[in-house]
């Protein structure tokens, strides 16, 4: 595994009105934000990006929630802060499923996250990097950042709230904590708690980066280009890609094959070692690792049945047209969990099933499925 020619940006630590890339930032809770397992957090900047035009009545918006390592930019060209295109760029514009010459479209990048909100790599009111004493945090203290977010947007109610996985989760929270702020809802690829064995794969995840040595209890900072604990998000992200894609797909993939010019007898790597390898470092070179921590434990305690009745009573707030996607090869977010919110939420249309070998990543490859489902969802 090489050495990462860069330290991961510290990207949480934008100042509002930096001008980066398309992203656009505000800032709220001013007099400090309530978290859910208590105690107070300052004031939030959130990066978001739009598209398209709020009309005169503001019941176009549509709000576009992203999963772990995502972002704002799920739509557009490459620009300053971005290599790659919107990571959802087949979906949203002009004509396509999310038409932007209908709909005006909101992507926040999340709190807690290190693309330009609050989060741990923010400083915090000395000025340093908040590290290892940013709080934690749930999904519905994300969602609450998000609401403020509607809100200085002056959008009294969406449209529509699309998620997939831990967008998914944010998306449900909003139909449950304000039903009357979302008239469509789109859910894809979660379920309405996180399972054991998403937080055993999660939470193997987390202790990963922490045991990395470079790590520090998550007060890396100040360490030199290459110094921080990269090598334990490199794992945590090669552990995670297992559970992302399918078994098939590896199968027919990879197989047992080598690695181009390697001998795996002869200590080489087979060529699934280097695909793990290759989107291991990859992430490490754009994420910060303490983000990647305080967002997974979010997943962990994802239930939105928590202090409510449990899930059935929960789900039962919900009064936004849903509409719940499944995915038929996704062993991570499996479909009996879609299924269950399906029964569940009164105002669900018949689940939805992707059918791909590509497992829980199949909402961000099979994108004619996507906006197939999505120009129905959204009509």
């Amino acid at each position: 595994m090489s050495d990462p020619q860069q330290p991961v940006a510290v990207t949480g630590a934008w100042r509002v009105g930096d001008p980066v890339g398309h992203r656009r930032f505000v800032t709220v809770f001013e007099r400090g934000l309530d978290l859910e397992i208590g105690g107070a957090f300052g004031a939030v900047t959130v990066a978001y990006e739009t598209w398209g035009t709020l009309n005169p009545r503001r019941d176009n918006a549509v709000l576009v929630l992203h999963a772990l390592t995502g972002d704002s930019h799920a739509a557009g060209d490459r620009d300053d802060a971005h290599p790659t295109p919107g990571w959802w760029d087949a979906v949203i514009g002009p004509g396509r499923a999310i038409d932007t010459d209908r709909y005006f479209v909101v992507a926040p990048n999340v709190f807690g996250g290190c693309q330009g909100t609050t989060g741990p790599s923010s400083p915090d009111a000395n000025g340093s990097p908040y590290g290892s004493t940013f709080p934690t945090i749930t999904v519905r203290d994300q969602v609450e950042v998000e609401i403020a977010l509607a809100d200085a947007l002056g959008i009294d109610r969406f449209h529509a709230v699309v998620g997939g996985s831990m967008g998914g989760m944010r998306a449900l929270e909003w139909a449950v904590m304000r039903p009357d702020r979302v008239a469509r809802l789109v859910v894809i690829g979660v379920g309405a708690y996180a399972t054991a064995e998403q937080i055993a794969i999660q939470t193997n995840q987390i202790r990963t980066i922490e045991l990395d040595p470079a790590y520090d209890n998550g007060d890396y900072y100040d360490r030199k280009p290459g110094a921080g604990p990269w090598r334990g998000l490199s794992i945590a992200r090669a552990a995670a890609q297992i559970s992302y894609r399918s078994e098939l797909e590896f199968a027919e993939r990879f197989g047992r094959a080598a690695q181009d010019g390697e001998d795996p007898r002869l200590g080489g790597r087979y060529a699934i070692e280097s695909y793990l390898e290759y989107h291991g470092e990859k992430l490490a070179r754009r994420f910060d690792a303490n983000s990647y921590v305080v967002l997974t434990v979010a997943m962990n305690h994802h239930d939105v049945g928590r202090d409510r009745g449990g899930i059935d009573r929960a789900l039962d707030r919900i009064t936004a047209e849903t509409t719940v996607v499944g995915i038929d090869s996704d062993r991570l977010y499996p479909p009996r969990l879609q299924r269950e919110l399906a029964n569940l939420i009164p105002t669900a249309r018949p689940l939805e099933i992707i059918h791909s070998p590509y497992g829980h990543d199949a909402f961000l490859v099979e994108y004619d499925q996507v906006s197939a489902i999505l120009r129905g969802a959204l009509q």
